[in-house]
């Protein structure tokens, strides 16, 4: 850190730039080689120790809010296995550390621009890949201190680069109090964090790796299994009112004798593929343990209630959404006619509650869903059921219920279903299970409901529906840049739109984003691919694949740019199937059918 007091030393002392401190320049001599003339290196990373604090500035308009990434040696840390689940406990378990400094700063009659303040992200119970947390290759420090700026390289491979934990944070420095953010930066954080790895519980770790491979062996296991989704006993499925944690004192998790296995040493029950539905009174636990399921395409941490709660990871929530934009999608499976319009080829500013939960089918599936999760509650009546009497009265009907398809959709397209069901006995004729919930207990009643739908009439079945519903996208209006305008424009409402060149996009129907910070990455991720689109013609699935590729290889900070001031700096990685849900809801673009 000494190279970082010099810095400050040379600032004025009412800054509020902090150039010297993001420059990082320093003058390089190598003793190896002394007939070569010194040069100037910029570096803003700064050591303490082994441990790098790498400080760049977050954007133009917080130059006194610096982004500080800590890389730490894993092999300080004890850390052989380096995946986002140990990433994500190095985060939580650094929470504490910088708790304490904020508690010495704080001042509840000053605002934090003058007290001073650390920021961590603090994640819910979900496991995601981040910016916030992540294990990279980094180099360590090569030289010795000289005199003010000045260093000396050590010898050639004294230092290797090596595996590193890297935390990123951000740190409000105190407006004119210059001296007391030298000792935030210079003493204050890097005390923290060494105090972090001396401390840091080794146990802990390895029981978190431990659930963290059972997680990822379940899933393997799910995609070359009969099953999509497992719920394991003793889970604590249902949350605190208006919070992501468990209810305390809840009924734990127990699955009915005849769904019981054991993956892996652990028991629970697993959810075959095909059609099931879960039905029960009202507040008999039966949307809790639909919204487990959904939880469920992502791993949780240890404390959740729902650790091996794992979902097939392409499963997609689908309800109705009054109002959504849609362009070009063949609806045709569920909407036999249309008003002056072709249901192959539907389009829409303003879709109804069937037509919207028609193209959310149709949209996921054409992005790889192999599950549909579906709670009658949040879904159009008029599109999930339609009973004799109303077909006896209403003869000209174009809409196909989704009851008349949802076999269809497992035995020609191989997709499931699981449907929660309170209103409508229709289901229980098609469904290959049928769990009954009461008092967040759970019992199989298939057979008592096959047996009541002995005297049930039998439907004539539909004609096969044409499922294929492939577009193409096109250049105008995928822009970045509003019309008429030569800046950006990207941000993220509170309210659930993404406003992005002239599109304020509706998010608030993507029910499997779980952080704002999601939110965040798919306005940057939405700019990227248009920023980056040199084509008339785009293959947006061949686009999006790209991305995931880079990001995967580079980190989620690929996608990061500080000129958008509003954005948030702590980024959490989506799935493609928001991305690609994000895209189709655009009113400003062009789709067009192939």
């Amino acid at each position: 850190m000494k190279r970082l007091k010099n810095k400050f030393l040379s600032m004025e002392l009412n800054t509020s730039t902090y150039t010297e401190m993001y420059d990082g320049s320093m003058t390089v001599s190598d003793p190896q080689e002394p007939w070569i003339k010194p040069w100037v290196e910029n570096d803003p990373t700064y050591y303490y120790g082994d441990i790098g604090f790498r400080i760049t500035a977050t954007h133009k308009l917080a130059q006194d809010k610096p982004t500080v990434t800590v890389s730490i040696p894993c092999q300080r840390l004890g850390i052989n296995a380096f995946n986002e689940g140990i990433a994500d406990l190095c985060l939580r378990e650094l929470k504490p550390y910088i708790d304490g400094l904020n508690s010495e700063l704080y001042n509840r009659s000053r605002p934090d621009s003058e007290n001073g303040k650390y920021y961590l992200h603090t994640p819910n119970g979900k496991i995601l890949v981040r910016n916030t947390s992540y294990f990279a290759v980094c180099n360590q420090k090569d030289y010795e201190y000289g005199t003010g700026s000045s260093v000396l390289l050590l010898p050639p491979d004294t230092c290797p680069p090596c595996m590193c934990l890297n935390i990123m944070l951000q740190v409000q420095l105190p407006k004119n109090k210059l001296r007391k953010a030298m000792q935030m930066l210079c003493r204050d954080l890097p005390e923290a964090v060494e105090s972090f790895v001396a401390g840091f519980d080794a146990e802990k770790m390895k029981k978190a790796q431990r659930v963290y491979e059972k997680q990822a062996k379940i899933r393997a296991w799910l995609k070359s299994s009969d099953y999509c989704a497992f719920v394991a006993n003793g889970s604590i499925l249902p949350r605190k009112k208006g919070t992501d944690l468990p209810t305390e004192n809840a009924v734990p998790f127990k699955s009915t004798p005849t769904d019981e296995i054991e993956l892996f040493g652990v028991r629970g029950m697993g959810i075959k593929k095909g059609v099931t539905v879960i039905t029960g009174g009202g507040y008999s636990g039966k949307s809790t343990l639909l919204d487990a399921i959904s939880a469920g395409i992502y791993n949780h941490v240890i404390g959740d209630g729902r650790e091996l709660c794992i979902t097939d990871e392409s499963a997609v929530t689908i309800s109705a959404e009054d109002g959504r934009s849609v362009k070009s999608v063949n609806i045709s499976p569920f909407i036999k006619w249309l008003p002056n319009g072709d249901a192959r080829d539907f389009s829409t500013e303003c879709a109804s509650g069937s037509t919207s939960q028609a193209t959310n089918i149709m949209e996921a599936i054409n992005t790889g869903a192999a599950l549909l999760l579906i709670d009658e509650d949040r879904s159009a009546t008029n599109f999930m059921i339609r009973d004799s009497l109303m077909k006896k009265l209403i003869e000209k009907e174009p809409i196909t219920p989704f009851t008349d398809r949802v076999r269809e959709l497992y035995q020609n397209l191989g997709v499931s279903t699981i449907l929660v069901i309170g209103g409508s006995g229709e289901y229980l004729s098609v469904a290959d299970k049928i769990y009954m919930m009461e008092d967040y207990m759970i019992r199989d009643v298939t057979d008592r409901a096959k047996e009541l739908c002995l005297t049930y009439q039998a439907k004539e079945p539909e004609s096969p529906a044409e499922w294929k519903s492939e577009r193409v996208l096109y250049s105008e209006g995928f822009s970045s840049y509003p019309e008429g305008l030569g800046s950006e424009r990207l941000s993220v409402s509170g309210m659930g739109f993404i406003i992005i060149g002239d599109e304020k996009i509706d998010v608030r129907g993507l029910h499997d984003i779980v952080s704002s910070r999601q939110l965040d990455v798919l306005g940057f991720m939405l700019r990227y691919l248009e920023i980056s689109n040199n084509e008339r013609v785009i293959d947006i699935h061949a686009r999006v694949d790209k991305l995931y590729g880079e990001i995967e290889e580079k980190g989620v900070d690929l996608i990061y740019s500080s000129y958008f001031t509003t954005m948030g700096r702590f980024l959490d990685l989506p799935r493609k199937q928001e991305l690609f849900a994000l895209i189709s809801r655009m009113r400003k673009i062009t789709y067009l059918a192939k």
